[in-house]
């Protein structure tokens, strides 16, 4: 029998399978579909210190081999997350959350992240600098390796719960950014989120999004993605999560093999909201088929191919 259990800076996961931020709401609402205790954790909507709209419609675009989205960080805040919203997941998650945190300033990130470090249920936070769909802050600390570092140590100096960092394609250098928030306190890293891109409206003539750019997700993503959790991989000696348009066990399979400790996924669930239950599955069919025990036999076995 194979055995998919891992550690996550010292919190166990059942699976390495995590639903990324923005595409799993806060949980109970796909709990209506399936017991969602099958997961190791999830992260939840990425909540700032105040509620937040987000941008106008249109904000979803389907694109022939994945999505765009400029959804702008639409959340309640994070007093009515910790009011309303995580009461509503005790009731039918048993296990530690990972509780996404953005901001439009480094001051604003430590507030969150010590509001949230307080709760029970949260076993890590998740500081998400990559958001490409708001104008300031977000992917503003995402690009240069100094800002993000002053992001982490704030958060870090403010938090006693294990800290990842999601990380922007954007980043001016993948290995640079990733040793700089390993510096200043990271405990993990997850990346990629999404990478900027642009649609045009041919019959109105005009940018899909009010915003011109928004994030592409999916399967289009995933080499690139794979690229540069490889490059995360060899510059620190913290877990790396790794995520971009991961769909299947393969997939996933793809992601450990290249040495990330689990794997987030994203837009998969919009194509099908069982999707995690699916990759899980296969992915435990492939270790059995192939005589693989547990992850730790072929994580990172890619990188010492001959």
């Amino acid at each position: 029998m194979v055995k998919t259990n891992v550690m996550l800076c010292s919190l166990p996961l059942d699976n390495p399978i995590i639903p990324a931020s923005g595409t799993f709401g806060y949980g109970y609402e796909f709990a209506e579909l399936y017991d969602i205790n099958c997961l190791g954790t999830f992260s939840f909507k990425g909540t700032t210190r105040e509620p937040r709209l987000g941008n106008p419609q249109p904000r979803i675009a389907e694109m022939q081999s994945g999505m765009l989205n400029a959804v702008g960080l639409q959340n309640p805040g994070v007093d009515a997350v910790i009011a309303e919203e995580l009461p509503k997941l005790a009731r039918v998650f048993h296990k530690p959350v990972m509780a996404n945190v953005s901001g439009f300033s480094v001051d604003e990130y430590a507030y969150t992240c010590e509001r949230l470090d307080k709760e029970e249920q949260v076993g890590w936070l998740e500081v998400n600098i990559s958001c490409p769909n708001v104008k300031v802050g977000g992917m503003a600390y995402g690009v240069k390796a100094e800002a993000a570092g002053e992001v982490v140590r704030m958060v870090r100096a403010a938090c006693k719960k294990p800290l990842m960092v999601k990380l922007s394609p954007q980043a001016e250098s993948i290995p640079e950014m990733c040793k700089a928030v390993e510096a200043a306190g990271a405990d993990a890293i997850s990346l990629t989120n999404t990478f900027q891109a642009c649609a045009i409206d041919l019959e109105k003539r005009r940018p899909v999004f009010n915003n011109i750019f928004a994030g592409l997700s999916g399967p289009a993503v995933r080499p690139i993605a794979l690229r540069m959790v490889w490059q995360a991989v060899g510059a620190v000696n913290i877990p790396v999560v790794g995520l971009g348009g991961i769909a299947t066990g393969r997939d996933a399979l793809e992601f450990i093999m290249a040495g990330a400790a689990a794997v987030q996924v994203g837009a998969a669930n919009f194509a099908n909201p069982r999707a995690m239950e699916t990759i899980a599955n296969e992915m435990a069919a492939w270790m059995d088929k192939n005589g693989v025990k547990t992850l730790d036999e072929i994580r990172g076995c890619a990188r010492h191919a001959e």
